[in-house]
């Protein structure tokens, strides 16, 4: 797994044309290059400051099977059934932090706004890089965005996989962090929430990002038992849960 951290302040790249100010060797030679999204490519490998940095030159901490379980456990043992909530606020703002650089970034890199891009080509320049760094594939349904909600399948999660079969779900980072960066791309509150996981024995990780009251009503049958299928099905038919 690898995390990220800015190595810039969030607002030093708005002036930029491609690759002036980057250190990465790769992109001052292609400063237009925009499938550079190979782990060999992305990432720069500096021996003598022992530092990797990516395409933009932000740090990379890579870390271990082992950390993951070891913060999942300590988080658990420090805070209780609270973890889940610690970790779901991590990923959100992670997410919503990543919202502003990734706007900054795109529109330098492909010299477009954010907002005239076609949706799902703005989102898979988003994930490809989590990808690269061993966040998982995913695969996105946008088919009721109109209604408020949409739906992410995540393969291969880091933390699922770490965790094995544990018969819940535990990719709450993943969901804070797709709650924090919708929320920051539309400016408006999303929440998220995760329907199925690896770790409950299932193929991949289902997750659901939409305005509250969806969310309500997914946790809602998800506590009286209701599987990911029965969710999708109740949500798509405009169903709520009547309070």
């Amino acid at each position: 797994m690898v995390s990220v951290t800015p190595s810039r302040p969030a607002g030093s790249a708005s002036a930029m044309t491609p690759a002036q100010g980057y250190h990465h060797q790769l992109h001052q030679t292609h400063p237009t290059r925009t499938n550079h999204y190979s782990l060999r490519d992305y990432l720069q490998f500096d021996h003598q400051r022992g530092s990797i940095t990516d395409w933009y030159d932000q740090r990379i901490a890579l870390a271990t099977e082992d950390f993951v379980i070891g913060l999942v456990e300590g988080l658990e043992e420090e805070v209780g059934s609270a973890s889940t909530l610690v970790m779901y606020r991590i990923g959100e703002e992670w997410g919503k932090r990543d919202a502003v650089v990734f706007k900054q970034h795109f529109e330098q890199e492909y010299q477009r706004e954010l907002r005239k891009s076609a949706l799902t080509f703005l989102l898979e320049a988003w994930w490809w890089p989590f990808t690269t760094l061993g966040w998982g594939n995913w695969e996105v349904d946008l088919t009721e965005q109109k209604n408020g909600f949409m739906f992410i399948n995540i393969f291969d999660s880091v933390v699922a996989r770490t965790l094995g079969d544990v018969g819940k779900p535990v990719c709450y980072i993943y969901a804070g962090l797709f709650a924090g960066f919708f929320t920051g791309l539309i400016q408006k509150p999303l929440s998220c929430i995760e329907l199925q996981c690896y770790a409950m024995g299932e193929t991949y990780c289902k997750f659901l990002v939409g305005k509250q009251d969806r969310i309500d009503a997914a946790a809602f049958w998800q506590n009286e038992g209701a599987t990911a299928r029965d969710i999708e099905k109740r949500l798509r038919q405009g169903e709520l849960v009547k309070r």
